[in-house]
């Protein structure tokens, strides 16, 4: 039996916990974040829970003075406890109750906690590239609310669900100016002569915690990364792809649509990555 947490308290996946008129449900009003535990810690926890803080004041929440990230962290501990967890993938949702568009009942958060086992891996990049589509039949906004992991996720749910359908591993996602915004589940970075580019975040791409991880340990270490708009034109002309999260960290793409990549440079930053702190990267 695995539990959630809603509220502060540990419940049975199974059992239902929200209501008809639940804005969550009902709007997508709210946010959320995606975490590992790893060796006995959440991974960048800190990271997390500050754009998690950053997004609910976005979303106007009123916060009791008990709601900490502290308190926060915690709950997540507790859950991975209770669900025995070893390595664990975490999802943190925090939502509005009841009510209508214009009349909530209140602004005061909610959340469920949810983990997952991660299985162990040994530490290497993927070897078989990812294939990946490209998918334009929902754009991404650019607005205050793009950087945000908040629940309004439709870009990212139909594309998901076309690549699965075309058999492939990923969907890359286009902004509202038809420019390359991220992947469906992550930051997206393509190589050429040896310059490292990614879509800036006036793109409208999600500010992803391993995103800025990497482009600082890539400048740090005398990269050159250009954080600029990407073009469809851009992509098809790379020399190598991959893709960043907090949960698989860094994989490498062979192929989006008729368009292939190698993974020499990749295969070094990895290995760099690595190393910065193999406890967390392996």
């Amino acid at each position: 039996m695995a539990f959630i947490n809603y509220n502060g308290k540990f419940i049975d996946e199974s059992n239902p916990i929200i209501q008809a008129n639940n804005r969550g449900f009902r709007f997508g009003d709210g946010i959320f974040e995606t975490m590992k535990f790893k060796k006995g810690k959440i991974i960048f926890v800190d990271e997390h829970l500050s754009r998690l803080w950053q997004g609910l004041k976005r979303f106007q929440f009123d916060l009791p003075k008990l709601f900490t990230p502290d308190y926060i962290e915690k709950q997540i501990l507790g859950l991975i406890q209770k669900n025995k967890n070893s390595s664990a993938r975490i999802r943190l949702t925090v939502f509005r109750g009841n009510g209508g568009l214009n009349d909530p009942e209140n602004h005061n958060p909610n959340f469920i906690i949810e983990t997952w086992n991660l299985p162990e891996t040994n530490g290497d990049l993927n070897e078989n590239g990812l294939q990946c589509i490209l998918f334009k039949d929902a754009l991404k906004s650019i607005d205050a609310f793009s950087n945000l992991k908040h629940n309004n996720y439709l870009p990212y749910l139909m594309g998901a669900l076309e690549a699965k359908k075309m058999r492939c591993n990923d969907a890359i996602i286009f902004n509202s100016k038809l420019n390359i915004c991220d992947s469906t589940i992550a930051n997206l970075f393509l190589i050429k002569e040896n310059i490292i580019y990614t879509p800036a975040l006036s793109e409208g791409c999600v500010a992803g915690v391993m995103r800025e991880f990497v482009i600082n340990m890539l400048r740090k270490n005398k990269f050159n990364v250009v954080e600029q708009t990407i073009s469809e034109n851009d992509l098809a002309k790379a020399d190598e792809v991959f893709l960043t999260n907090s949960i698989y960290n860094m994989r490498w793409v062979s192929s989006i649509e008729n368009h292939n990549y190698q993974n020499k440079l990749t295969r070094e930053i990895f290995q760099l990555l690595k190393q910065t702190n193999p406890n967390e990267f392996c």
